[in-house]
């Protein structure tokens, strides 16, 4: 039956007696507000927001339609339900009020067994749509949660893995992190020159800066001592330092058979597999030359020979920011798309900053 908790009704009818009798029937189970003119009920509204409104339809003034049609109007108001007791009985009346949005119809006279019954399972069906509203939005939150602790795994097995890569090749240190600062900084500029605009803003550039963090992810299968020599490999070394780019493409595509992250291991094989590639079409692993090399390897192909001419290695001294930036802008149209470097000259000094802040 009726919940102990008292509920707020509003009566709202101009007849006195209605009111008196109405407040009567109702005041024992519920909290109950007796309202002569809509223009009262709106000024009580200010103070008290109702769990449900008897509103008649015959009122001076303002009548019970343009009362309805205005609660609904208003988004304070508008889930407020609404039930129409009146003597209007016909058929027409009943259906213009179930029209504009009153859950139900009490035609005068009424039995007050009757009404009570309706407010109470109007009220239960009220209750139990909030309850229903209050676990979908719950499950909504969990479900944000639980895809924000999943991303937060899957960024940090990923940073995790790129970091086991760093440590075993000692000579390149930070390298995997100063090259995602570089792509950063790099898209960035490109689309505010305009530059494959179009398509670097399709990418989640979250995800691409996580997936970069893979470009060198083959060198797992490279041995320690190519991997981490100190001199100038042999071109039987280099060859198999090559591989490094295929065998990249293998780990990860192991990896999208493992998982359901397809989308974003896409990016990485993008990287693992171009990123040595030659806009002239003499690097590798494939050859590729032009736009047949992706744009997630032209870029990194910058990033990447940046952080290694401007980086002692055990076989060479570092460059300076100068020589470095020189070197790369002097490869546009052999090594490097001509259409990246004009923009890669805007933030040669933000990659040497860069180089700086993440030295190893």
């Amino acid at each position: 039956m009726i919940e102990n908790k008292r509920q707020k009704i509003m009566l709202v009818d101009d007849n006195k007696a209605n009111l008196t009798i109405g407040k009567s029937i109702l005041s024992e189970y519920y909290d109950v507000f007796a309202l002569s003119s809509a223009d009262k009920l709106f000024e009580f509204l200010k103070h008290v927001i109702p769990d449900l409104i008897l509103l008649d339809i015959d009122m001076p003034g303002m009548n019970g339609y343009e009362t309805l049609t205005i609660l609904k109007a208003d988004k304070q108001y508008a889930d407020i339900p609404v039930i129409f007791v009146t003597a209007k009985a016909s058929e027409a009346d009943e259906c213009d009020g179930l029209d504009l949005g009153a859950i139900d119809y009490v035609v005068k006279p009424f039995s007050p067994a009757l009404l009570l019954k309706r407010i109470e399972n109007h009220l239960l069906f009220q209750k139990q749509k909030a309850s229903l509203q209050d676990y979908n939005e719950n499950l909504i939150k969990m479900v944000k949660e639980k895809t924000h602790q999943l991303y937060s795994l899957q960024n940090a097995i990923i940073s995790n893995i790129a970091e086991l890569v760093e440590f075993r090749d000692v000579v390149t240190g930070r390298h995997i992190s100063r090259t995602q600062k570089y792509l950063k900084k790099l898209a960035e500029q490109l689309i505010e020159d305009g530059v494959y605009a179009d398509e670097i803003l399709i990418w989640d550039m979250n995800v691409i800066l996580l997936s970069s963090q893979l470009h060198d992810i083959g060198k797992i299968a490279i041995s320690d001592n190519i991997l981490n020599k100190a001199g100038v490999l042999t071109e039987e070394e280099k060859e198999i330092m090559r591989t490094h780019t295929k065998k990249g493409v293998e780990v990860i595509e192991k990896m999208e058979h493992a998982s359901d992250l397809t989308g974003f291991l896409e990016y990485a094989k993008l990287f693992a597999g171009t990123h040595h590639e030659k806009w002239d079409g003499s690097g590798y692993p494939n050859g590729l030359s032009g736009e047949e090399i992706p744009l997630e390897g032209r870029i990194m192909a910058i990033a990447d020979v940046y952080d290694a001419l401007i980086s002692e290695r055990p076989y060479k001294k570092s460059y300076t920011a100068q020589e470095s930036a020189q070197i790369i802008i002097d490869g546009g149209g052999t090594h490097f798309d001509p259409a990246l470097i004009d923009t890669f000259s805007k933030v040669k000094d933000d990659f040497a900053a860069i180089a700086v802040e993440y030295a190893d």
